[in-house]
């Protein structure tokens, strides 16, 4: 839990430093992404929400994604990540938007994705999208892992470093 931590530390002087604020779309990380940026004195500067879109009810509660805009689009994706990173990005009015979905485990998911399985999507000034097979089935363990790398995606492209 310490590099998540050091991480949400990390991200959050950067937007401070940059005037700039997140919200969060985030579905087998469980909330952990959210409650790490949370946890960061200061947080009302940045952190301006985000939801746990983990059914169909989520989406459309939280993000009004009805069926119709999933048409050829499926979840554990690089494609629907940037989607719900755009769409929360949008409806909280935020500088970047963080989109996660995957597969935390002990099983894989319903489209065939192993435990371990998770796409991220960053919408911002840079948009990426990146998949991470952690290869395992602990559940507790991949959600930390989904978290970190989100939370690396983000302080990447808060770095400035344009290798996303």
């Amino acid at each position: 839990m310490s590099e998540l931590r050091e991480l949400a530390r990390q991200v959050a002087a950067k937007l401070i430093e940059r005037k700039e604020t997140v919200a969060v779309a985030e579905s087998s990380a469980g909330g952990l992404i959210s409650a790490s940026l949370l946890a960061v004195p200061g947080a009302s500067a940045y952190f301006l929400g985000g939801g746990i879109i983990y059914t169909a009810v989520a989406r459309q509660a939280l993000l009004g994604i009805q069926s119709e805009d999933m048409e050829h689009m499926r979840a554990s994706s690089e494609a629907y990540a940037l989607f719900l990173a755009e769409r929360v990005r949008r409806s909280f009015g935020a500088s970047w938007g963080l989109g996660e979905t995957g597969a935390a485990g002990p099983t894989g998911n319903r489209y065939g994705d192993a435990p371990g399985h998770v796409c991220f999507g960053l919408n911002g000034p840079t948009r990426a999208a990146r998949t991470l097979e952690t290869g395992s089935s602990d559940r507790a363990a991949n959600m930390d892992a989904f978290a970190c790398a989100a939370l690396g995606l983000l302080n990447e492209a808060l770095s400035g470093s344009g290798q996303l």
